[in-house]
C-alpha cells in the first residue's frame, strides 16, 4: 500500500512539473507597419507601330519602315541600346464578309517595344519624339524605383520599430516590461510588399502632338511584421 501511494505521489509530481515546463512564458504579441513614400526615379513606356499590307511580307516591310525611325530617334535622344526591348510582334490576316463569304482584306503587322527611361523628367519628351516619328500607339506608362530593395529594408525596419513601441505600451499597461525578442514574422511569411507601380495609358494620335504633361506622383513602399516579446 505504501509503495502504491509513493508511486502515485511521484506520478502527480512529475505531471505537475511537466505541465509547468510546457506552459509558454508570458509574452506579448503585436503587429507593426512601416510606410515609405518616394518619388519614382525610373519609367517604362510601351510603344507600338501598326501597319497594313496586301500580303504578309508587305505588311512586315511597312512595319519595319515605320519602327526604324522611332528607334533611331530614341537612340539619338540618348536612350541606350540595353534600355530598349521588343515585347510583342503580331502578324495576322484580316477579313471582311461579302455576301456571306469571308474575303481577305490584307494583313496587319504590329511591333511593340518597351523603353526604360532613367530620367523621369524626360518622359514627356520621349512621348513626343516617338509619336512624331511614326509610333501609332503609346501605352503602359509605369513608374518604379531603381533602389527598391533599399526602401523595402527601411520599411521593414520602421515596421519592427512600430511593433516594439506597441509591445512596450502593452507591457507597461500590464505593469510589466519587455524581456527579450522571441520572434519576428513578416506578414504572410513572405518578403515585404514591393511598390505597386502606377500605370497610365496614353492614347496619342496626332502626329504633331506636343509633349504631354506627365504627373509622376509618388510610390508607397509598405511592410508589415508581427513581433513576439517575453515579459519580465
Amino acid at each position: 500500500m505504501r509503495t502504491l501511494l509513493l508511486t502515485l505521489v511521484l506520478l502527480v509530481t512529475a505531471s505537475a512539473a511537466f505541465a509547468q515546463q510546457s506552459l509558454p512564458p508570458d509574452v506579448v504579441v503585436t503587429s507593426g507597419e512601416g510606410l515609405i513614400q518616394a518619388a519614382p526615379d525610373r519609367a517604362w513606356i510601351t510603344i507600338a507601330a501598326e501597319t497594313r499590307g496586301p500580303s504578309a511580307r508587305e505588311a512586315q516591310r511597312r512595319n519595319t519602315e515605320a519602327m526604324r525611325p522611332v528607334q533611331e530617334a530614341l537612340r539619338k535622344a540618348g536612350v541606350p541600346a540595353d534600355a530598349v526591348r521588343t515585347v510583342g510582334y503580331d502578324l495576322q490576316q484580316e477579313f471582311d464578309f461579302v455576301n456571306g463569304k469571308r474575303v481577305s482584306r490584307g494583313y496587319l503587322a504590329r511591333n511593340s517595344i518597351e523603353i526604360r527611361v532613367d530620367d523621369v523628367t524626360r518622359v514627356g519628351e520621349f512621348l513626343e519624339i516617338v509619336v512624331k516619328q511614326g509610333a501609332t500607339s503609346v501605352s503602359g506608362l509605369r513608374f518604379d524605383l531603381k533602389d527598391q530593395a533599399k526602401l523595402e529594408r527601411e520599411a521593414v525596419r520602421l515596421a519592427v520599430t512600430n511593433a516594439r513601441l506597441k509591445a512596450e505600451a502593452a507591457a507597461a499597461g500590464a505593469g510589466r516590461t519587455l524581456d527579450r525578442l522571441v520572434r519576428i514574422e513578416e506578414a504572410g511569411g513572405a518578403a515585404p510588399p514591393v511598390p505597386m507601380p502606377q500605370f497610365r495609358a496614353l492614347a496619342v494620335q496626332a502626329a504633331d502632338a506636343t509633349a504631354p504633361p506627365v504627373a509622376i506622383g509618388q510610390i508607397e513602399v509598405r511592410a508589415q511584421v508581427t513581433v513576439t516579446f517575453s515579459l519580465k
